[in-house]
């Protein structure tokens, strides 16, 4: 594995532009650069280019500045790096382990719950986690051009049980904030929406994404907007990452915390409780905690049932009860989550 002449050495800071678009583009996509800016090296950890080929490592920079360097089980590496774990097959995990492709009725909605539905939003996301359940979706048939979003608005409009709309991807922060406030008025003209929910990674990833033009369009109609963050250690909140909840809070957004329970990763009661006491620092309320998805690819980090309940059971010993989030797996063709303790 030969180093890229892109590298950077750990010593040197990371340049980081201020703007959002530009730290999404300048994203590192190479495990020689990533172990590079960690001073770390392939001998040290199992990286894998043929993982990287099956599904790309992306991550941006601000995300790797909050890595330990030389530490090659630092809880936020591991999350991003691709591994030869991922090549290993397994018959019980697959490329579609929601069968969202029964619950595809149109391109860009994913319908699988009463009264809300899911528009992917955009194919693109900020930072690639090795765990994702969609790292295998069909984004390219789900791309919509602004004309043909007015299909997806339709079906919206004839579902009079549908009372909210979720945005989600990839990660619906990687469109632009025009398309973003076209989309978001059209829907907030449909008389039973009442919220509009935005998932998302970027805000922790890239907090400059949560700037005064996201601000405007997210809270310019009716729809009250709430946002779910994805979080899965209290080390992925810095300073900047707080400065970018506040702003949200401050906007008068709902703001919700959903993890996943991640093998070496976030697999311990101390470290869940302390990622939930930094939320609530920050004012953000811990809603779920995943229990992985047999997706493809993601196996090493996935916990049996017992053990996620024993480490669940230690959780709520550690908290009080608004702080301990609802421990689900999502099971296919389910009405809803399943709650597992």
């Amino acid at each position: 594995m030969s180093t890229s002449n892109t590298s950077l050495s750990p010593a040197q800071p990371i340049s980081i532009s201020p703007d959002w678009k530009v730290q999404l583009s300048q994203a590192v996509t190479s495990i020689d650069q990533l172990l590079s800016c960690l001073d770390l090296s392939p001998e040290q950890l199992s990286a894998s280019q043929q993982a990287a080929s099956e599904f790309a490592l992306k991550v941006p920079r601000p995300f790797i500045q909050r890595m330990q360097p030389g530490d090659p089980r630092d809880p936020l590496l591991l999350q991003v790096l691709p591994v030869t774990a991922e090549m290993q097959p397994s018959p019980d995990y697959n490329k579609d382990p929601l069968e969202e492709s029964k619950h595809n009725p149109i391109a860009g909605i994913v319908h699988k719950y009463a009264n809300r539905l899911l528009l992917v939003i955009s194919p693109a996301c900020a930072i690639n986690c090795r765990y994702c359940f969609r790292r295998h979706f069909p984004y390219a048939e789900n791309r919509q051009s602004k004309q043909q979003w007015q299909s997806a608005l339709d079906y919206i409009r004839s579902d009079m049980s549908i009372n909210e709309v979720i945005y989600s991807g990839g990660d619906p922060l990687a469109a632009n904030d025009s398309f973003l406030g076209w989309l978001t008025a059209e829907i907030a003209e449909i008389a039973h929406i009442k919220r509009l929910r935005i998932h998302t990674r970027l805000p922790l990833v890239i907090p400059a994404r949560i700037d005064q033009s996201f601000l405007k369009w997210a809270t310019a109609t009716r729809l009250k907007p709430i946002v779910v963050l994805h979080i899965n250690h209290a080390n992925e909140i810095d300073a900047e990452v707080a400065g970018a909840i506040k702003k949200l809070l401050d906007a008068g957004m709902q703001v919700l915390n959903q993890s996943v329970l991640l093998r070496g990763v976030n697999d311990s009661a101390l470290a869940l409780a302390e990622l939930s006491e930094r939320l609530f620092d920050c004012g953000v309320s811990p809603y779920y905690l995943h229990l992985c998805d047999p997706v493809a690819g993601a196996q090493h980090f996935d916990l049996d049932e017992t053990t996620a309940k024993q480490i669940y059971g230690q959780l709520q010993t550690l908290l009080p009860g608004f702080l301990v989030p609802k421990l689900v797996r999502e099971i296919p063709n389910r009405q809803s989550k399943t709650l597992i303790s």
